[in-house]
């Protein structure tokens, strides 16, 4: 009964722990200060093309509200190796094209730490459409 209590208090303890970093991560007013440097965000629709965490609809939901419905995409001339994209000729990166407002836009720029540990640039795709990608700095 001991250990079974223990393992409750541990388990409850790291939820916590997990819970805590998505909030300071994901919604917090703390943490992130976007760089001075930044561009405004234009108003309006922005597409971006995302190929890591963002592909899952949960993590989607945690950053900006809601899952929407994103459609599979390529991207060609990079390679994906581990977090960030490489420019390669002959390569091409399977991702997924998100469309979103100006505020969930910034919310993509505070989840990715814009000007810290991402740039956010523009690619065209291969069916032509230009859209933003975060890389790493």
């Amino acid at each position: 009964m001991v250990l079974l209590r223990r393992f409750l208090l541990v388990s409850l303890v790291a939820l916590g722990m997990v819970l805590f970093y998505l909030w300071f991560v994901l919604l917090s007013p703390f943490g992130y200060e976007a760089p001075k440097n930044l561009p405004p965000i234009a108003r309006g629709e922005h597409q971006v093309f995302v190929y890591g965490t963002l592909r899952y609809g949960l993590v989607r939901w945690l950053v900006y509200d809601r899952w929407g419905s994103p459609q599979k995409v390529t991207l060609s001339g990079f390679r994906r190796e581990k977090l960030d994209l490489h420019k390669a000729p002959q390569a091409q990166v399977e991702g997924y094209l998100l469309n979103v407002d100006a505020t969930e836009l910034k919310q993509l720029d505070r989840y990715e730490r814009l000007g810290i540990r991402y740039t956010r640039d523009r690619v065209t795709l291969s069916n032509g459409n230009s859209v933003w990608v975060y890389r790493r700095l």
